[in-house]
């Protein structure tokens, strides 16, 4: 069954705690926690004191997203912090394998980030070192975005890779999902479907995700 990773992108940041217990209480698998810094995207989030606080307070996994430049500078604080899985981009830095270790032995679950026209061949010789790949079906920086349907064929192309080379790596799907896009998001070969509006614009956020979960096959 796939997982579903709400967005707090989409929240009410001055009520962030019950928005997060909101979503964890409704079925969460996961929590994805988008960090910006107005550089590497167009826009600023938060940073770990704020992963700190929720982390005391949350059972849930902590996957959060680096949409920041230099993020080898970072790492070690947001996985004290309290990340489980950190994504990185790998638009982001030009050390990407090392980045990967550092995650790797700092004690979180490395992951890579794909933005919409970033090519797979950039995972190429790091593919079998990750612990899970985002696909942006979306451009980066704000949430409530629209699909972008050529996504579909990367997401197709990625799994039909790590089913080639016999690995064990989730594909992760973030940008404009909801049933319609969800459905063909699973389809392609996504495991973790990140909500945002969806869920937190919906008067019932377990029904969504319940659905999201539930899906049948077209």
């Amino acid at each position: 069954m796939v997982k579903v990773a709400p967005s707090i992108l989409s929240a009410d940041f001055s009520n962030l705690y019950e928005e997060v217990k909101k979503v964890e209480d409704a079925g969460a698998d996961l929590l994805h926690i988008d960090v910006m810094d107005g550089h590497f995207v167009p826009n600023i989030t938060i940073g770990p004191p704020v992963i700190s606080s929720l982390r005391k307070r949350s059972s849930l996994p902590f996957d959060v997203h680096l949409m920041i430049k230099d993020p080898e500078r970072y790492v070690e604080d947001f996985i004290k912090a309290g990340a489980n899985i950190l994504t990185v981009h790998v638009e982001s830095t030009v050390h990407i394998n090392r980045l990967i270790q550092t995650i790797k032995e700092k004690g979180a679950l490395p992951a890579v980030a794909l933005n919409p026209g970033t090519p797979l061949s950039t995972l190429d010789y790091i593919l079998e070192d990750v612990y899970m790949v985002l696909i942006m079906t979306v451009n980066p920086g704000f949430g409530g975005q629209s699909f972008i349907n050529g996504m579909l064929d990367k997401i197709r192309e990625l799994k039909s890779k790590i089913v080639s080379r016999n690995l064990n790596v989730l594909i992760e799907v973030d940008g404009g999902i909801n049933e319609k896009t969800a459905r063909q998001v699973i389809e392609a070969g996504a495991d973790i479907l990140v909500a945002g509006s969806a869920i937190y614009n919906s008067p019932d956020p377990a029904l969504v995700i319940s659905r999201l979960k539930n899906l049948p096959p077209t």
